[in-house]
């Protein structure tokens, strides 16, 4: 997909080249096009991974990646060290410590596909 007016298109694309499931990269235009995303994945019956929990609460399979909320805290942290005084040079660069699995239920059974237990003891949300 390379333009927002893919997304109905390229989902029945894959599923007539057989395609098991599909990655979605984390990218401002699938993230602000979710919706239509993830309804064109269902329609076409296929298994989809996205790196932001937004995706899947827009009914998504499944994501595993960072919770953007949580990072703009962070960064808000950052914006108040400067505001008082401190140099942002002299601010340690953090990353993400903690990555997130998000599992919705309700499209896996949509889709005919049983989520093994243990991957949904594993969640740190699961969308029923």
């Amino acid at each position: 997909m390379r333009t927002p007016e893919n997304v109905d298109s390229i989902f029945p694309t894959l599923a007539k080249e057989r395609v098991d499931a599909v990655i979605v990269l984390r990218d401002t235009v699938f993230f602000n096009h979710r919706a239509a995303l993830a309804a064109s994945a269902m329609a076409a019956r296929l298994p989809t991974v996205y790196g932001f929990r937004e995706h899947v609460e827009d009914g998504g399979l499944i994501s595993y990646g960072i919770n953007i909320s949580e990072n703009f805290g962070r960064a808000a942290d950052y914006v108040v060290k400067i505001l008082k005084g401190a140099k942002p040079g002299d601010l340690p660069i953090e990353f993400t410590t903690k990555l997130e699995l998000v599992i919705n239920l309700k499209t896996a059974k949509a889709l005919g596909l049983d989520v093994p237990p243990t991957l949904v003891a594993r969640a740190d949300e699961v969308i029923e």
